[in-house]
């Protein structure tokens, strides 16, 4: 028996709340670097064959929208903005599918269930 040990005791293998505490809070500090990281992050989606191509950061504000003259036909508009609401919905779920990606990389070693974070 090691010194200072009771029988049958075992030393803890469980971090202290401090040590716990500690991991937390660089955990927090980790995420919101992430974050500001994901913000700075640009997607970019086209539609129409890339006839649009619109651009998303990662604070999902539409950045950029490129369209082809080519196909700018003012007898139908709506096929226009269809084309530009498909490319910005492509933009956004990319930027959303990267974001979750890059905190699960985060996140992944602390046991918790899927979509937590």
């Amino acid at each position: 028996m090691g010194k200072g040990m009771k029988a049958g005791k075992r030393p803890s293998s469980k971090p202290s709340r401090q040590d716990q505490m500690a991991q937390l809070a660089a955990m927090q500090s980790k995420m919101e670097a992430m974050q500001a990281e994901i913000e700075q992050t640009e997607t970019e989606a086209s539609a129409g064959g890339g006839a649009i191509t619109v651009k998303v950061n990662g604070a999902h504000q539409l950045t950029s929208v490129r369209i082809d003259p080519k196909i700018i036909d003012p007898d139908d508009v709506e096929m226009l903005e269809d084309l530009i609401v498909a490319a910005t919905n492509e933009a956004m779920r990319q930027i959303d599918e990267l974001s979750q990606s890059r905190m699960n990389s985060l996140t992944s070693g602390l046991g918790l269930p899927p979509g937590i974070m």
